[in-house]
């Protein structure tokens, strides 16, 4: 599951990359825009299974049996 987490936070940094590039290069404003809004998304996703809930587990730990 660390290294699916791994990846996912790679992906969002190169939609970020990516939509700073398109965005220069073309000066279009949606596509990047969504990009971010799905790098964000990533990210949100990322925290959901990493940061602990008031009992100081965390849902990756509960799935991974640690």
């Amino acid at each position: 599951m660390s290294a699916v987490l791994s990846i996912l936070m790679l992906a969002a940094v190169a939609l970020v990359i990516g939509a700073v590039a398109l965005w220069r290069k073309t000066g279009e404003l949606k596509r990047p825009l969504l990009m971010v809004f799905l790098a964000v998304i990533a990210v949100l996703n990322i925290a959901i299974w990493t940061v602990p809930d008031a009992s100081g587990d965390a849902p990756l730990d509960k799935v991974s049996g640690q």
